[in-house]
């Protein structure tokens, strides 16, 4: 387990970071780009993890060269979401961490995902009740890999970028963490990878 005490505050990302749900977006973006005419490409999906979906949905329109209203887009895709009877699983290695550091740092949830599934998957999971401010799609102008996801948790917070460490499983939500001048521990396919 990481040493975190240098820092006041943790920053988790939520799908594929502390929620196990990649999978389930996973078959939701397929049954999308089907129902759209787009090809699928899962690991281009999955490299967009954190992505907000609306920007999604208009990446796929340039690559694709296609025209597709990106707010149509982004309701097939929440309905397809939805519609799968998904059992949301924790995973364990970040669970491990925020209980570590539980009443010892602050902690927040930066997450590409819409308002109303975070808060849904967050109280779920029982993972709501665990941190002090979760900032979704919703609650900013600009998605990773912008950094205005982590600075407004850190904001939410009371503190400095620098006094917080980010948790991020995609390439996209590591240049989010740089973006906001944060340093950044990745958890690949559910495991934490500690800098060497």
């Amino acid at each position: 387990m990481p040493d975190l005490s240098r820092y006041k505050g943790i920053v988790f990302d939520m799908d594929g970071t502390l929620i196990d749900s990649m999978g389930s977006h996973a078959i939701a973006w397929q049954q999308t780009c089907e129902h759209f005419g787009y090809p699928f490409d899962g690991q281009y999906i999955h490299d967009l993890g954190g992505v907000p979906t609306r920007q999604i949905a208009k990446l796929l329109n340039e690559k694709h060269d296609l025209h597709h209203d990106v707010d149509d887009v982004a309701e097939v895709k929440r309905q397809a979401w939805l519609a799968l009877d998904d059992n949301l699983s924790v995973i364990d290695d970040t669970f491990q961490v925020m209980q570590r550091y539980e009443g010892v740092l602050q902690m927040g949830i930066g997450t590409g995902s819409e308002r109303d599934n975070a808060i849904r998957m967050l109280t779920e999971t029982g993972l709501l009740d665990r941190v002090e401010t979760v900032v979704t799609a919703s609650d900013v102008t600009n998605g990773k890999p912008h950094g205005e996801t982590f600075l407004t948790v850190a904001k939410n917070m009371g503190l400095r970028a620098d006094e917080c460490v980010v948790f991020e499983d995609t390439e996209i939500g590591r240049q989010a963490a740089a973006n906001a001048g944060m340093d950044c521990i990745m958890v690949i396919n559910g495991k934490i990878e500690l800098p060497a």
